[in-house]
C-alpha cells in the first residue's frame, strides 16, 4: 500500500475494485464503512454484489476479466472531458501522450460492451472521481489473479496518477495483501528476483554486498524460479527436491490434478509447517514449526508497518521457531549463523542490509510499529509514499496497456465463467480455522449461482450439482443468490472436497506468474 489504514475512515472517496473486503479483510472494510458514515463517496467495482456494495453510492457490476477495458474507459472520459489533473501530470509524470493515445483507441461503447458497465455509468464514475478528490484506490486478488494481472495493477496506477491521487494523504494505490505477513515475506526477499529490501539479484553491487555480509561467494546473478515453474520442473526432473515452507500448495494452486502429479514426481519434499495438511501427504520429511505467539519476531502488514510479535506460549512437542530450524539446517552445511533471536536477526542483519528498513529497530517498535521506508533511526516512518508526486524513480511513469481477455472464456461447451475467492468464516485452506470450530458455521464448499442460471438448469438452492471444467469436476452444493450475475459461478478453495482449484486454469501472468484464478470456463448439471 502506498498509504495507510488510518486514512480509510477519514477518506473523501474510495474506489474499491476487485476486492471482497468485507469477507477477505473485514477490519479494513470496517474503516471503509466508517468513511461512508462520515460522508465519503464509495464506488465498488466487482462482478458480484457482495456486502461492501451495499454501502456504496455506485456499484459497477463489471464482467470478469474486463478491468482494463473499464479503467481505460474511465481514463478516456477524464482525458476527453478535460477532467484529469493537468498540473500534477505535467509536473510529476511522463508517458502521458502514450497513455492518451491508448485510452482513445477504444470507443466508450466498446468499453461498455466488454465490461458490461453502461456508457453513462462509466461517465458518471469518471466525473465523480474527478470531483471527489482525493480518492483512495483499493484492490485485492480480483485485480491480480489474471493472466493480465500486472497490467490490471498498472491500469489502476495510471488512473490514480491521472487524477493526481498518488503522493497525497487519503489517496494512493492500496493493495490489501492476501495473507498474514505476505508483505513481510516479500520484504525479506521471499521472491525469486530480489534480496531482502527489494534489492535486485541481478545487480552486481547488491550481490557483492550480500556475499560479504553472508560470508559466501558465487551467489546466483539470475532470477530464480516461481512456483508454477517449479511445479512444471518436477515431472521433468529439472527440479528434484522441493522445500515447502508454510504453504499448502496441494489446495491453493490451480488445477489440483496437475499439482498432485508434480508433487508425486518430486524425489524429495520437505514441508515446514505448524500443522499437517493436504501438502504434507507428499512430504518425505515434515519439520514442525512454532506458530504465531510461540516465538518473538515481527510481522509486516499491508500498510508496510513492521509490528512486534510477542511470545505468550511455548511451542508444543518438537516444534521450533522457523529461524531456529533454518539456522540448524545451515549448520549442517558448515554455516554458523550468529543471530539467536528475532531481535538479533532484525537489529543486526535485516535492518543493516535493507536500506528501506535501516531505521527500524526493536527498541522503536515497542508500541505501534513503524512503516517503511524508514532509512535511519531519526526517521518517523512513512505514512504515505511518493509525497508531493515525488516518485522513487523521479517521475511517475504512465504505462499504456491494452485489454486482453482471459485465457479461457465461456463457449457452447462450457457456457459459464467460474471465479474464485474467500468466504468470511474460513481462512485460506482451513489449516487453522478448520481446527477452531468454524466448520460448525461453514462445513463444506458452496457454488454460488444466479437465480436465472439455477432456473435454466433446474437447480434449487441447497441442491448438489456437478461443477465441471476442462481440468476436472467436483460435486458441490449450489447456493442460489441474487448477488451473482447470470453467467457467473463463484466458489472457494477452503475444503479439498469441492475445491474450486480442481477446476481452475493453470495459466499465468507472463511476468508475475500469478495464476488466473478469477476466470475459467465451466458448466453445471444436477448431481445424480
Amino acid at each position: 500500500m502506498t498509504n495507510s489504514f488510518r486514512e480509510f475512515s477519514k477518506a473523501k472517496a474510495l474506489l474499491c475494485i476487485g476486492t471482497n473486503m468485507t469477507e477477505a479483510h473485514p477490519v479494513a472494510s470496517y474503516f471503509v464503512k466508517q468513511a461512508v458514515e462520515n460522508g465519503a463517496t464509495l464506488i465498488v467495482v466487482d462482478p458480484r454484489r457482495h456486502a461492501l456494495a451495499d454501502f456504496a453510492q455506485i456499484h459497477a457490476q463489471i464482467k470478469v476479466g474486463s478491468d482494463i477495458a473499464f479503467l481505460n474507459g474511465l481514463m478516456r472520459v477524464l482525458v476527453e472531458e478535460d477532467l484529469y489533473d493537468k498540473p500534477y501530470v505535467s509536473e510529476n509524470c511522463e508517458g502521458f501522450e502514450e497513455l492518451k493515445a491508448k485510452v482513445m483507441e477504444m470507443p466508450l461503447e466498446e468499453a461498455a460492451k466488454i465490461s458490461g458497465v453502461e456508457v453513462d455509468l462509466i461517465q458518471r464514475i469518471a466525473r465523480t472521481l474527478a470531483t471527489a478528490k482525493p480518492a483512495m484506490a483499493c484492490y485485492t486478488l480480483g485485480i491480480t489473479e489474471h493472466t493480465c494481472g500486472k497490467n490490471n495493477v498498472m491500469s489502476v496506477a495510471n488512473l490514480q496518477m491521472l487524477l493526481g491521487n498518488v503522493g497525497v494523504e487519503f489517496g494512493g494505490v492500496n493493495p490489501l495483501r492476501g495473507q498474514n505477513n505476505v508483505q513481510g515475506a516479500c520484504d525479506m526477499g521471499a521472491l525469486p528476483n530480489v534480496f531482502p529490501g527489494y534489492q535486485r539479484v541481478t545487480d552486481p553491487a547488491v550481490i557483492q554486498k550480500f556475499e560479504k555480509a553472508w560470508g559466501v561467494t558465487g551467489l546466483p546473478a539470475e532470477v530464480g524460479l516461481t512456483i508454477p515453474e517449479i511445479m512444471d520442473g518436477l515431472p521433468t526432473k529439472q527440479i528434484r527436491a522441493f522445500y515447502i515452507y508454510g504453504e499448502n500448495l496441494a489446495t491453493t494452486e490451480p488445477n489440483i490434478s496437475h499439482v498432485e502429479k508434480s508433487l508425486t514426481a518430486a524425489e524429495f519434499i520437505v514441508c515446514q509447517d505448524i500443522f499437517l495438511n493436504e501438502t504434507t501427504r507428499f512430504a518425505h520429511v515434515v519439520l514442525p514449526a512454532a506458530a504465531w505467539g510461540e516465538d518473538e519476531g515481527t510481522f509486516t502488514s499491508s500498510e508496510r508497518r513492521v509490528n512486534r510479535v510477542r511470545k505468550f506460549k511455548t511451542p508444543p512437542g518438537d516444534a521450533k521457531p522457523s529461524w531456529w530450524i533454518f539456522k540448524e539446517l545451515a549448520a549442517r552445511f558448515a554455516q554458523e549463523w550468529p543471530s539467536i533471536s528475532g531481535q538479533e536477526l532484525w537489529d543486526n542483519e535485516i535492518s543493516v542490509l535493507a536500506p528501506a528498513l535501516g531505521g527500524i529497530k526493536y527498541a522503536r517498535i515497542e508500541q505501534d510499529g513503524l512503516q517503511w521506508p524508514c532509512p535511519n533511526e531519526e526517521h518517523p516512518g512513512t505514512g504515505f509514499m511518493h509525497r508531493g508526486g515525488k516518485f522513487s524513480r523521479g517521475k511517475g511513469l504512465f504505462t499504456a496497456v491494452s485489454w486482453t481477455p482471459p485465457a479461457e472464456v465461456a463457449d457452447d461447451e462450457f457456457p459459464l465463467v467460474l471465479s474464485t475467492g474467500r468466504r468470511l468464516f474460513h481462512y485460506h485452506t482451513r489449516t487453522q480455522t478448520g481446527r477452531s470450530g468454524l466448520d460448525q458455521v461453514l462445513s463444506e464448499e458452496l457454488a454460488d449461482i444466479s437465480p436465472a442460471d439455477a432456473q435454466e438448469h433446474g437447480v434449487v438452492d441447497g441442491q448438489m450439482i456437478v461443477l465441471e471444467s476442462r481440468r476436472g469436476r467436483v460435486n458441490i452444493r449450489a447456493r442460489v443468490s441474487d448477488r451473482i450475475p447470470k453467467g457467473l459461478v463463484w466458489a472457494s478453495f477452503h475444503f479439498l472436497e469441492g475445491n474450486a482449484n480442481w477446476l481452475t486454469n493453470n495459466v499465468f501472468d507472463p511476468t508475475t506468474k500469478t495464476a488466473e484464478y478469477k476466470a475459467c470456463a465451466v458448466r453445471i448439471r444436477k448431481a445424480s
